[in-house]
């Protein structure tokens, strides 16, 4: 697709699709530098660029922080656990 004032093209939403893809579960660091190769020298919008590179810094964000959610979910998971087997009444304990 080509902006009306610039004459430049912006990134489509299947080549942003096919980007994300190749990119998902890239470090920030690699994702940037696989979309820079795609761009380069292809005549597209800068901002449009910026766009995608800022919403691929959010999706790796969340799934970074969904990481972290998990991790502690699963920690007060195991410490109520503990805590309830340790509080269990004796003779339950025998049966």
């Amino acid at each position: 697709m080509e902006q009306q004032a610039s004459g430049q093209r912006i990134l489509d939403p299947i080549e942003r699709a096919k980007l994300g893809v190749k990119v998902f579960n890239l470090p920030y660091s690699q994702a940037e530098a696989l979309i820079d190769e795609y761009v380069s020298g292809k005549n597209y919008d800068q901002a449009s660029v910026e766009f995608f590179k800022d919403q691929v810094a959010t999706q790796i964000h969340i799934r970074e922080k969904g990481a972290e959610l998990l991790v502690t979910g699963g920690e007060i998971i195991k410490v109520l656990s503990r805590s309830f087997m340790q509080n269990l009444p004796k003779s339950l304990d025998r049966s």
